[in-house]
């Protein structure tokens, strides 16, 4: 091992070569549009985890009742994150990577505030929202 490799920052102590990833810069920062406002991102975020750092937790409702939906399972089964991005609708915000220049709608067109999550019209949960199961309220 060099003496540049040998050392984290001059101070003596030797350094993994495995852990010289953790030290990388990261890309900068970016911003896409969500409904109008402006959410920053990091780059690889989800457009699901920005909402969530951004501290918007909730970003549509059911269509019956009216309960609150977002960020759920994280994973892509519940489909309680579904977004517009780019004119795309029903795009699972937990899987979709953000990316500069995004334009994201939590809101679909004609269907009213908040409810962009109703593209799977006809399947209902146990519960009958069609939230699908679990989810934020129960």
């Amino acid at each position: 091992m060099s003496g540049a490799d040998a050392t984290a920052d001059g101070g003596g102590a030797a350094v993994n070569p495995a852990h010289r990833l953790v030290r990388a810069r990261p890309e900068p920062e970016f911003a896409i549009e969500v409904d109008g406002g402006t959410v920053p991102v990091i780059p690889g975020q989800t457009i699901g985890a920005a909402l969530y750092g951004a501290g918007i937790r909730s970003w549509r409702t059911t269509r019956s009742g009216g309960r609150p939906r977002g960020l759920f399972c994280g994973i892509g089964v519940c489909f309680d994150c579904l977004v517009t991005v780019n004119g795309a609708p029903s795009l699972r915000a937990c899987l979709t990577e953000a990316r500069p220049g995004d334009r994201v709608s939590t809101r679909t067109a004609g269907s009213g505030e908040g409810d962009a999550g109703h593209a799977r019209e006809g399947t209902r949960s146990p519960g009958g929202d069609g939230a699908g199961e679990g989810g934020v309220g129960r």
